[in-house]
């Protein structure tokens, strides 16, 4: 059996794999990269820090979800994928949801 030297996968994989590590990238560099949670004095300051901290690691995550709907749509326009392309139109909805959870709230609540 002869086998092929080199690299034998296929350009769609290639891209499809860039695009997780860039993805992975982005979550360490705004997870790592967060605000701090400083203790004051005051209760309140630390809840309202709390909360910030938090909603900062939420906008992280959908961001990252938001760059890989961005990712299937493109794969699935290359490939011509119906139901690659709902799933990526479905991530980038949640994406943009989870991105912009507390302003959505901040809306909701008044």
């Amino acid at each position: 059996m002869i086998r092929k030297k080199g690299n034998s996968r296929k350009p769609a994989e290639k891209s499809a794999k860039r695009a997780m590590a860039v993805n992975l990238a982005l979550l360490m560099l705004l997870a790592f990269g967060a605000d701090t949670v400083y203790a004051a004095n005051d209760p309140l300051k630390v809840v309202n820090n709390l909360s910030t901290f938090i909603f900062s690691l939420i906008r992280a995550i959908g961001m990252i979800l938001l760059g890989f709907g961005i990712v299937q749509v493109g794969l699935s326009l290359k490939s011509h994928d119906p139901s690659q392309r709902a799933n990526g139109f479905l991530t980038l909805a949640g994406g943009i949801i989870i991105t912009f959870a507390k302003e959505i709230l901040t809306l909701i609540t008044g």
